[in-house]
């Protein structure tokens, strides 16, 4: 006998619904992808036990007659392929096996009833085992109940994690469909509780809806058009990250995807700004002509191929990055949903990130008055009239100093009342770290000579990387020279950084060069050399500033790019509303 035979059918349906539906959460993609592509305007999906032991979902599409229910059901029968080249397809869903993977691992029902019929007819489906079509009750539009998911294949059903992490990975999906549909009205329960239903409504207020108040507050309008290729959306202040891409929503042509391509690039744009280890939050929309990408990649269709995925990275990455070149001041708050505010809010310009404004104040530029008597400044009158100037006017976002806090913290007060609390050595560092790259950007930085060269003793190997570096060094400010087999001699440094010990600077900058291959060229890591040199030519924490010195500060952040993160990609400011200080007093 052949030792190679068929696969029974069944078991066929059983290995290939692994790959289309891998846990709860993927279930509930492809069928509330299904309701989608029906037409849907109404969309409710109840969870019970993370999905595990049922999963619903009801919809107002138009529905399925009895002969389409008796073929819906059938592995590779779909209605949505028009076009069998697989070059323009226009629907989420066309591959026809999320319905018969879904009825070979777990019980499956669907009722359903085109809005012309009388009556709905109703099919089920058990381990693959398909009933016969009946005539069922049941309003217009589609219902699938899906029961003891993988009970047919106990093997996939140990690998599932709790219900909770399942219904929260499930969860995930339906935000992600629902922001990238605004027109559909969504529901989703989980274990008869209401996690969140949102009407029919204008993207910007599914996306404030849905992406959480803490991020809702600090989000930054995208929108750039190039070459056919179109990006829309909202991002979020560096200021708020989470430690997972899990708050990404990215859509591409009305497809939520998990693309790499797209993930890398948002991460590309937000690397000098947020701190390693952290993902940004977005909710970014591209529209890309239907045959300049190819979405029959994996079966769970979150993956894409683009035919020139070098201008969509460019894209991405360009657009993020002019959103994000805003001072701390012009990051406002996302309106309230229905409010007056909202298209202003939509249509507001990307500021471009250069050039950045000048420098004025630098650790060797503050002026030294009687810094005592202004730590308190609502003891002094002119203090006292700068406040009362500056706090009620909304041109000054982050508002008027009132006190400096463990020499190191600002504290004042904004228009809206809000409090305000700065740490003056990371906001001084990304004041800095924008003005070098801005000199350098308009072709080189301002150096300032020494009165005295210095000379910094440093190993061998570091004076060698460093001299190899001179004349990239030298278009940043610094020139230097080797002095001997184990120094260097400092003649000059980057003016904005003031009178900096050079030492600790050149030591960082060595340790920079040697993470760098010799090819390297420095434009690849200017950002991160630029940090090295910010970091060592800002004001530290500890150092007293008098009101003048606050008061500049806090104007210079609202006006300079990036200003709402150090360079570390730390938060430089942080803004505590009425309502959050109630709540920490418990009023709320």
């Amino acid at each position: 006998m052949s030792r190679i035979r068929l696969l029974a059918e069944t078991t066929v349906n059983r290995i290939a619904a692994g790959e289309v539906i891998e846990r709860p959460a993927a279930a509930t993609k492809e069928l509330v992808e299904n309701a989608l592509d029906a037409g849907a305007t109404r969309i409710t999906v109840c969870l019970d036990g993370g999905g595990i032991d049922r999963l619903e979902i009801t919809d107002n599409g138009i529905g399925m007659s009895a002969e389409e229910l008796a073929l819906c059901v059938l592995r590779h029968a779909t209605s949505k392929l028009t076009d069998e080249t697989l070059v323009r397809i226009t629907t989420l869903g066309f591959r026809g096996e999320a319905l018969p993977s879904i009825g070979a691992a777990a019980r499956l029902e669907i009722t359903s009833r085109p809005h012309d019929a009388d009556h709905a007819n109703a099919i089920s489906v058990e381990g693959g085992h398909v009933s016969a079509v009946a005539p069922a009750p049941g309003p217009a539009g589609t219902r699938v109940v899906v029961r003891d998911l993988f009970f047919a294949t106990p093997a996939r059903r140990k690998f599932l994690k709790s219900p909770r992490i399942e219904a929260e990975h499930a969860e995930a999906v339906v935000r992600r469909l629902a922001m990238s549909a605004p027109h559909v009205a969504f529901r989703l329960e989980l274990d008869g509780r209401v996690v969140f239903e949102a009407p029919v409504q204008d993207r910007i207020k599914r996306v404030a809806a849905l992406i959480g108040t803490e991020a809702a507050g600090v989000m930054l309008p995208v929108s750039e058009e190039r070459n056919g290729l179109k990006i829309s959306g909202y991002i979020c202040s560096p200021a708020v990250t989470r430690a997972t891409p899990v708050a990404q929503t990215l859509v591409v042509n009305n497809r939520p995807v998990a693309d790499p391509v797209l993930r890398t690039a948002v991460k590309v744009a937000y690397r000098d700004v947020i701190a390693a280890g952290r993902h940004a939050i977005v909710a970014l929309y591209l529209d890309v002509p239907p045959d300049e990408l190819d979405v029959n990649v994996h079966p769970a269709k979150t993956e894409l191929r683009f035919r020139d995925g070098a201008a969509i990275r460019s894209l991405v990455i360009g657009s993020v990055r002019r959103a994000l070149g805003v001072g701390t001041g012009q990051v406002v708050p996302m309106p309230a949903p229905g409010g007056p505010a909202w298209a202003s809010f939509a249509s507001r310009p990307n500021r471009p990130s250069y050039p950045a404004p000048p420098l004025a104040l630098s650790s060797g530029a503050w002026p030294h008055g009687n810094l005592a008597e202004a730590q308190l400044p609502f003891t002094g009158a002119p203090a006292a009239r700068q406040i009362a100037a500056l706090a009620p006017s909304p041109d000054y976002p982050l508002g008027a100093p009132v006190a400096q806090v463990l020499d190191t913290y600002i504290i004042a007060v904004a228009a809206d009342g809000s409090l305000v609390l700065v740490d003056q050595h990371a906001a001084h560092e990304r004041l800095t770290h924008e003005a070098i790259k801005a000199q350098m950007l308009d072709g080189s930085v301002r150096s300032q000579p020494m009165l005295l060269p210095a000379v910094v003793d440093l190993p061998s190997a570091d004076v060698a990387r460093l001299c190899a570096r001179a004349h990239d060094l030298a278009q940043l400010g610094l020139e230097l020279e080797e002095f001997g087999p184990g120094a260097i001699l400092v003649r000059a440094l980057p003016a904005a950084l003031g009178a900096t010990e050079p030492g600790p600077l050149l030591r960082d900058l060595a340790d920079e060069f040697a993470e760098m291959d010799e090819e390297t060229i420095l434009s690849s890591r200017l950002d991160a050399v630029i940090a090295r040199m910010a970091c060592h030519g800002s004001i530290r924490a500890g150092r007293k500033l008098g009101q003048a010195e606050m008061s500049a500060l806090l104007r210079q952040m609202e006006d300079t790019p990036r200003a709402a993160t150090c360079s570390h990609g730390r938060p430089t400011v942080l803004k505590l509303s009425k309502s959050d200080i109630e709540k920490m007093f418990g009023r709320r």
